[in-house]
């Protein structure tokens, strides 16, 4: 019986490594290795180095990371839906966001499963056997995908932090893009950052203002100690800051929710 090849993709980078994440890592190369009916055909750290893989690794399912450097996963679903049908691996998302828009969008791309962790590891090999067993036998070309809407506010938001290195998992990552929300929303908010917009953000997640301001300090660091700011620069297509001189909370949400909100503006 020919074994079910699967690729791997997971963001291994240090911002990536907690204890949770090295233990579901962990325990997803030990349930792979015990199927008797499965091999892993490759592993990609990021979305460049998947594309650059696959067609080196053949394989039957790709189990993808969303959340990862470069390139994330819905940049890898877009390319993987120009393989023909007879060709495409199937995709099983699995991932730390549940929020519904990334979900509705990665159904949109093709994903067959997608998945939220913790998940059972028992389960997961089922929905890999499923996925393979729908590759047997396909032969005719699904209808075309509409093309994707333009990126609205928010997945351009997603798109700056990930660039930057930001992780969706971190706490920071929800408190800024609040706080980008409800400065374009009132832009003078901004200016009472301390007794309005912590305050704001810490009663919609039920913690303190002092823990958002923390959490948002650390995911502004986390971006700086990467190196990423460039990323930064070509996305708004000017220099915003030096590597040494980290922004202050305020300066970088503003940034942002200026530049967002100029670009919803012409839109509309």
């Amino acid at each position: 019986m020919e074994k079910i090849r699967i690729f791997l993709t997971d963001d291994n980078d240090e911002i990536r490594v907690t204890d949770d994440n090295d233990e579901i890592r962990a325990a997803l190369h030990k349930y792979l290795e015990a199927q008797e009916d499965m091999i892993i055909s490759g592993e990609a750290a990021n979305g460049v180095e998947a594309l650059q893989r696959l067609p080196e690794c053949p394989s039957d399912v790709i189990i993808l990371d969303l959340i990862m450097p470069q390139m994330d996963g819905f940049g890898v679903l877009e390319q993987v839906q120009r393989i023909p049908p007879e060709q495409r691996p199937r995709v099983i998302a699995l991932t730390a966001l549940g929020r519904e828009d990334f979900i509705a969008r990665a159904l949109r791309l093709g994903v067959n499963y997608y998945m939220v962790k913790p998940v059972e590891m028992s389960q997961l090999m089922d929905r890999v056997r499923d996925s393979a067993r729908q590759m047997e036998g396909v032969c005719e070309e699904p209808p075309e995908l509409p093309p994707p809407p333009s990126p609205n506010v928010d997945d351009r938001m997603s798109n700056i932090f990930l660039s930057l290195g930001i992780p969706a998992h971190i706490k920071g990552y929800q408190f800024l893009r609040e706080g980008v929300r409800l400065v374009i929303e009132q832009p003078d908010r901004i200016n009472r950052i301390t007794k309005e917009l912590y305050p704001s953000i810490a009663r919609r997640y039920a913690t303190s203002p002092s823990k958002v301001e923390r959490a948002i300090r650390h995911a502004i660091e986390v971006a700086w100690s990467r190196g990423r700011v460039e990323s930064l620069n070509r996305a708004f297509g000017c220099r915003v800051a030096i590597p040494e001189d980290k922004p202050t909370n305020g300066e970088f949400i503003a940034l942002i929710a200026d530049k967002l909100g100029m670009e919803k503006q012409h839109s509309a």
